[in-house]
């Protein structure tokens, strides 16, 4: 788990984080050790820059200016969240009350937008059932189940004479 603390409310609460985030936390943890104040209260992300301050939000996004200017790209942090959102939309046994709780959502209805799969979701997964089709196409028809069979005994009494002759 890890405390964030919310946007619009400013409400603390506790989220569930990967395993690989708190590899990569504990990297830039120690890469900090000594130049940052250690401790439980103290935050979490600082700036790389002299004198060292707490990154805020107005910080990392001056740092995304930055690297979509390098890049010609257009990041935000939001788009990092609509992106985790997203992936957590895509598994089927994750429940979407599940993402509403770690999104902090109010509604449900605003978190059902997440489900709506993007351009690329969409063609990977049509191009797929295209394929299964055409698998299914290709198969040979499988064969007709065998008929009744008969118990010898069954034929004798029906034609009153031993193997049904």
């Amino acid at each position: 788990m890890i405390t964030v603390v919310r946007k619009g409310t400013r409400s603390v609460q506790e989220v569930p984080a990967s395993p690989d985030a708190f590899v990569y936390l504990r990297i830039y943890q120690e890469q900090m050790r000594g130049l940052v104040p250690p401790g439980r209260t103290q935050p979490l992300w600082w700036t790389l820059r002299r004198p060292y301050r707490p990154l805020t939000y107005h910080a990392a996004h001056r740092m995304f200016e930055r690297v979509n200017t390098l890049l010609g790209a257009s990041w935000t942090l939001h788009a990092l969240r609509h992106t985790a959102a997203q992936r957590m939309a895509a598994d089927p046994d994750l429940p979407l009350t599940h993402i509403q709780a770690v999104l902090g959502h109010a509604s449900l209805t605003t978190t059902e937008r997440y489900l709506i799969p993007g351009r690329d979701a969409v063609v990977e997964q049509v191009l797929a059932h295209y394929a299964r089709q055409a698998a299914r196409r290709d198969q040979p028809a499988p064969a007709p189940p065998p008929g009744p069979t008969y118990d010898p005994r069954s034929l004798e009494i029906l034609w009153g004479r031993p193997d049904g002759v």
